[in-house]
């Protein structure tokens, strides 16, 4: 058995989201002393939103009797993926480390493998299983530094919490984006989630910036806000709701197990961090993981 030809022509919609999610944990941890997070989170989305409403107009003006079929289904969406779940990753991150967030990303594919079979009665191959089980052991790889008795020692916090139910959330937002139907013009679909969003994130902006809370502007600062806004956003989600498509939730939450990689890596490029031979193994494992998991 070999990984179908599906699989290999989604290749770019599973690599990319993950990659620029890497530089989302890490730019949100590093950030955290110049930008609250609700003003991170709601800067995030306003610029995602400037930059693709010019694109996503017609679809939207054409799309409409189609959303007014599925409101609930597009307010959920949209509270999970883009109101809620960066917002709780912000928050969480700042009372816990890069490290534990990563670790709590990794068990979004094991949500939405319970999420799955709990709610939509969907079947786990025993590639899938192979492939989770795969890709998990280097993710741990990675985070633990080859290092398992490190697992033990590790301390969990209020933060680690509020990470964790941020993944609860993208896993629901994962499911349920495969429930709205495929004329639904993702692009569109895109801007009205991020409309939605910014309305429910605005009360909150408010009361954040009111009790005193503001952006320390500086150059790192607007980088910052234009990454986030930009690749984490608008290109990240687009792909991840296109590779949903192609191969489904399951196959497609397994991908998040690649930020860690991508994270490793790009600390050695830009950062001139060590590569070490525990990050070599984990990043094999994930990838080995991510082709079982797509064998037919």
């Amino acid at each position: 058995m070999k990984p179908n030809a599906s699989f290999w022509s989604t290749v770019p919609l599973l690599v990319l989201p993950p990659l620029f999610w890497a530089g989302n944990f890490v730019v949100g941890r590093a950030v955290r002393g110049d930008i609250p997070p609700l003003n991170l989170s709601f800067g995030r989305w306003a610029i995602a939103l400037a930059v693709i409403l010019p694109f996503a107009w017609q679809h939207m003006r054409r799309d409409l009797p189609l959303y007014k079929q599925y409101p609930a289904k597009i307010v959920a969406v949209s509270l999970a993926g883009v109101a809620s779940f960066n917002t709780l990753v912000y928050m969480g991150l700042h009372h816990t480390t890069t490290t534990n967030a990563l670790l709590l990303n990794s068990c979004i594919p094991v949500l939405i493998m319970f999420f799955g079979v709990l709610f939509y009665r969907q079947t786990l191959l025993p590639a899938q299983i192979g492939g989770l089980v795969l890709s998990m052991s280097g993710v741990l790889s990675i985070i633990l530094h080859g290092e398992w008795d490190n697992l033990l020692a590790m301390q969990f916090n209020s933060g680690d919490l509020i990470v964790f139910a941020a993944m609860i959330c993208w896993a629901l937002y994962t499911l349920w984006m495969k429930t709205l139907p495929a004329e639904i013009n993702r692009i569109g679909l895109m801007a009205v989630q991020i409309i939605i969003g910014l309305v429910a994130l605005m009360p909150l902006w408010l009361w954040e910036t009111a009790s005193g809370a503001e952006i320390v502007f500086s150059p790192a600062a607007l980088l910052a806000l234009a990454y986030v806004g930009l690749l984490p956003s608008v290109a990240a989600y687009l792909l991840y709701t296109m590779a949903v498509e192609k191969v489904g939730p399951v196959r497609t939450g397994l991908s998040v197990h690649l930020i860690p990689a991508f994270g490793v890596l790009l600390a050695v490029l830009f950062l001139s961090e060590k590569l070490h031979a525990y990050h070599l193994i984990g990043i094999v494992l994930i990838a080995c993981g991510l082709v079982l998991s797509n064998r037919k």
